[in-house]
């Protein structure tokens, strides 16, 4: 799975190895996975660490090789590597915070799904997991380039699952509403803690990471005949994207 040096990514790669999974775990923070996989091979589970850039050709074609000489058939892929930069108006937008969250989102995805597509294929009972947002599925002012990111990752899943009917593989999409991680809010704002943190002001049980390692795990873990086309999960106080309870 990608992303899994922290956050969601981290919380999932736990959570697959206590499922029996062998977890391949890859990010671009090495001192993390190491890290990780101590943890979980402490804990009697198996996980292997991988260096990987999702926006590089090169290094996504590494994982492809390291996992293929692993041995083991690969049935799950989780594509978690992604993130949001700023909160800017279209109008104010950086190009480069948009080609960012397009590169890691959208083609981040493309690249690890064509380079293990034939594997899963292969395995004749492979899963692939596009972790997108309810940001796929709406628009909100200030997060343009990312709700654009989010809804061609989200496109990307569904014609992926038409261009498979016939095949042996699912595509699964997740969802998340408010998540609050330690990473996410600070990549967005640049490493501005209070930024970051006021997202969340009020909001008495916002989803934390286990949440959607939860619930990638049961939809993964389903039947091969059972596709769960896609799971929308919020938190209680966030009945909808402008929706949100907030205790005063």
């Amino acid at each position: 799975m990608t992303g899994a040096s922290s956050g969601i990514g981290a919380a999932t790669a736990r959570r697959l190895a206590t499922e029996g999974f062998h977890v391949v775990a890859a990010a671009r923070r090495v001192e993390r996975l190491d890290e990780l996989v101590k943890g979980i091979t402490e804990a009697g589970g198996v996980a292997t660490a991988v260096p990987c850039d999702v926006t590089s050709d090169e290094s996504v074609a590494a994982l492809a090789t390291a996992v293929a000489g692993l041995g083991d058939p690969v049935t799950l892929l989780v594509n978690n590597a992604g993130g949001a930069r700023g909160l800017d108006t279209v109008a104010a937008g950086r190009i480069d915070d948009w080609q960012w969250m397009y590169d890691v989102n959208v083609l981040g995805t493309l690249r690890v799904t064509q380079a293990l597509l034939p594997a899963l294929e292969a395995s004749g009972a492979g899963t692939v997991v596009v972790l997108s947002s309810t940001a796929g599925l709406i628009v909100y002012e200030g997060g343009g380039g990312y709700a654009a990111a989010k809804h061609a990752q989200t496109a990307l899943a569904e014609t992926l699952r038409l261009e498979l009917c016939g095949h042996p593989v699912r595509v699964i999409e997740i969802d998340p509403g408010m998540v609050k991680t330690d990473e996410f809010g600070l990549t967005r704002f640049g490493g501005d803690e209070a930024r970051a943190a006021a997202v969340y002001d009020g909001v008495a049980e916002p989803l934390v990471a286990d949440d959607i390692a939860d619930c990638i795990a049961w939809t993964a873990t389903r039947p091969h005949h059972v596709n769960v086309d896609r799971l929308v999960v919020r938190p209680l106080a966030q009945a909808a994207q402008h929706k949100v309870h907030r205790v005063k």
